[in-house]
């Protein structure tokens, strides 16, 4: 066996399983999960029959790189979101849900020889973590905290550990704190790549769950610096949140050639090309913004009903973007989170099951996550019995 497997931790989902053990909840009280970012929301009606209209489809096998359709709807979307003028078809790939993408892109681009280091926010999505163990790297995490609106200190950073750095992860907007990093954070990064030659992989798989101003995106930003051609930078998209299609399992990554040509080539082996029927709804999807704003109107109305009832006995804000909740907990987020479960039959994710200890603290502890992505009415109906638990620990 791969000796790295052994160097994986837990998923947050398993450690929850086993916290939750033995418990029996209040049958009264009807289950609400705020632990898994699902979205609930329903899919887009165009979506579903433009997959049953193409399941014949089936019958051929995919190409890695893509159809043309599915490669200029996403970089035609891209272009459109991103105000991009350079991007074209031959930059993108469609990739089974940006998962898989972000795990397979350090596995092509990390040198295990040259003893590399992998940088990630912390907290993060666990792939990053997965990915770079995987690819023989070390993890480097960079705390996420208040004090700094949840955004790295890219500042602290060693020299020694920029000269190992092969790969650097953002999640922008972040899970699970909402936080979206400024395009002044975006350009240092950039020179800071240019400077120890590294590649940024930038998540932005929450950018369309947003409040006010759409977030910047990396690419953007190179575009401003007269950077056309994306020189070491690659974005990750997906329809997962934006459409509320997480089954299709539908993205694509965008960006430099240099970086996007050989990892296409790496995909031809690694047996992930997308099926048929998926890009020909995919491409229809990438075209429609309609459903994108009403499902920005769904969210934005639960966290204007959940956030006054929630603020009245937990310290939490109004995220940037995305649809995560960073709590606060007034005791253990461990203990929070199953005592929660056993008055309440509500279940959050602890937020030290998304972080590790770096620096000497470890950023989740005395944190939860909840997703805001049921219905409205079980989202406050959630926050309600959440206040109700809180209270009754004072008492």
């Amino acid at each position: 066996m791969n000796p790295d497997l052994t160097r994986l931790h837990s998923y947050p989902f398993e450690k929850l399983a086993e916290l939750k053990s033995g418990i029996t909840p209040p049958a009264d009280r009807p289950h609400i999960s705020l632990s898994i970012g699902e979205p609930k929301h329903p899919a887009p009606e165009f979506a579903l029959a433009a997959i049953r209209d193409n399941l014949d489809l089936l019958s051929n096998y995919p190409v890695t790189g893509g159809t043309p359709a599915m490669r200029e709807a996403a970089a035609s979307w891209a272009s459109n979101r991103y105000q991009l003028s350079h991007l074209n078809a031959s930059q993108v790939i469609p990739v089974n849900g940006t998962r898989e993408a972000l795990f397979a892109i350090a596995q092509a681009v990390v040198d295990r020889s040259q003893q590399p280091i992998v940088m990630m926010p912390n907290p993060f999505y666990q792939i990053y973590e997965g990915a770079a163990l995987l690819a023989g790297a070390e993890p480097y995490y960079l705390n996420c905290t208040a004090e700094q609106g949840y955004l790295p200190d890219y500042q602290q950073v060693p020299e020694a550990v920029w000269q190992r750095c092969q790969l650097l992860y953002l999640c922008n907007p972040g899970n699970p704190t909402g936080a979206v990093m400024p395009a002044e954070q975006l350009r240092e990064l950039i020179e800071l790549a240019d400077r120890y030659d590294f590649v940024i992989a930038s998540d932005e798989c929450y950018s369309e769950i947003h409040f006010e101003q759409p977030p910047t995106g990396l690419l953007t930003v190179c575009e401003e610096l007269g950077r056309h051609d994306y020189r070491r930078c690659v974005v990750f998209q997906s329809l997962s949140k934006r459409s509320n299609l997480p089954g299709l399992r539908s993205g694509f990554v965008a960006g430099d050639q240099a970086i996007i040509t050989p990892f296409l080539h790496y995909r031809t082996y690694h047996g992930c090309a997308m099926p048929l029927t998926i890009q020909a709804a995919s491409s229809l999807v990438w075209q429609d913004e309609t459903h994108v704003a009403a499902n920005r109107a769904l969210y934005a109305q639960k966290f204007a009903q959940v956030l006054p009832v929630l603020q009245t006995v937990l310290a939490v804000q109004k995220p940037d973007a995305a649809f995560f909740l960073w709590a606060k907990t007034p005791i253990d987020d461990q203990a929070f989170a199953r005592e929660l479960f056993a008055a309440e039959n509500v279940t959050v994710l602890p937020g030290s099951y998304l972080a590790r200890t770096a620096q000497g603290t470890n950023p989740g502890v005395n944190h939860v996550r909840m997703a805001l992505v049921a219905e409205v009415e079980e989202c406050l109906e959630a926050a309600h019995r959440i206040q109700r638990f809180v209270q009754g620990l004072a008492q």
